[in-house]
């Protein structure tokens, strides 16, 4: 029981390591969208086509919540926050282009 215990407790810990990260990936002025996505959003979100990126939950299916989720991260994805701006702009637009509402 020990053992089990103590192996749950490193898998908790595991888990939440990956918690709040922050990833400090700064794109070029000029940097696309697409080229923003590609370096850095592909990591762990593989396109579904080549014409469908991401599906999107409705809350997260504007300009606005795209940026906020971006700069901010949440439990399981990492924030970067040094995407500002255009940068940021064009990167949500680019997203919301290409991808689905659930």
């Amino acid at each position: 029981m020990k053992k089990v215990n103590s192996l749950l407790v490193i898998v908790v810990m595991l888990v939440l390591v990956g918690c709040g990260k922050t990833n400090d990936y700064a794109p070029a002025a000029d940097a696309s969208g697409e080229a923003i996505f590609g370096a850095v959003c592909t990591e762990c979100h593989t396109p579904i086509s080549r014409e469908v990126v991401m599906v999107l939950s409705e809350g997260v299916a504007n300009k606005d919540g795209i940026v906020k989720k971006v700069q901010s991260g949440s439990r399981r994805m990492s924030a970067f926050p040094n995407i500002q701006g255009e940068a940021a702009d064009r990167l949500a637009e680019y997203v919301l282009a290409n991808s689905q509402t659930k």
